[in-house]
């Protein structure tokens, strides 16, 4: 799987990786002068789920193939509903990953707090919501797919009543 890079002269960085998330190199490129205001919100992976305690760690497979095209749509409805966003991060692992490790990221600036904590919020449900990555958790008494599973939505529809 490829290692996701900084990307050079574009407004958006998308990926998946099997690699740790670059946090901190994310959200630094993500100021830029213009916009005032950067959220950042990073999916950890916790010690327990709905119904399910003791959990130990988890896996996410995803359809390569289909992520990155999903998160481009996911961040193109975020810029017709906030134009004035800045820079867009959303990043995301696969593989194993153990208890505190970020699975998720997404990054988002714009020139006001209100916008980029709205963005940002559309952003990390919208993947949520829309993208082929499904997720695997193994706890004390045993192992299945992650609770909460729905069927993939348009990024459009995501958030509208």
């Amino acid at each position: 799987m490829p290692e996701v890079t900084l990307p050079k002269d574009r407004r958006d960085w998308l990926g998946i990786t099997d690699e740790e998330l670059p946090i901190a190199e994310a959200y630094r490129w993500a100021v830029i002068p213009r916009c005032g205001a950067v959220v950042l919100f990073s999916g950890t992976v916790r010690d327990h789920a709905e119904g399910r305690s003791d959990v130990q760690h988890l896996t996410y497979e995803a359809y390569e193939a289909q992520v990155t095209p999903v998160f481009a749509s996911i961040v193109d409805e975020l810029r017709s509903r906030w134009p004035e966003t800045g820079r867009v991060v959303l990043l995301h692992r696969t593989g194993r990953l153990e208890l505190e490790e970020s699975s998720v990221i997404a990054v988002v600036s714009a020139p006001h707090r209100p916008e980029a904590f709205e963005a940002a919020r559309y952003a990390i449900d919208a993947l949520k919501e829309s993208a082929p990555i499904w997720k695997h958790e193994v706890w004390g008494e045993g192992s299945d797919w992650g609770t909460g599973a729905n069927a993939i939505t348009d990024p459009r529809n995501v958030g509208t009543p």
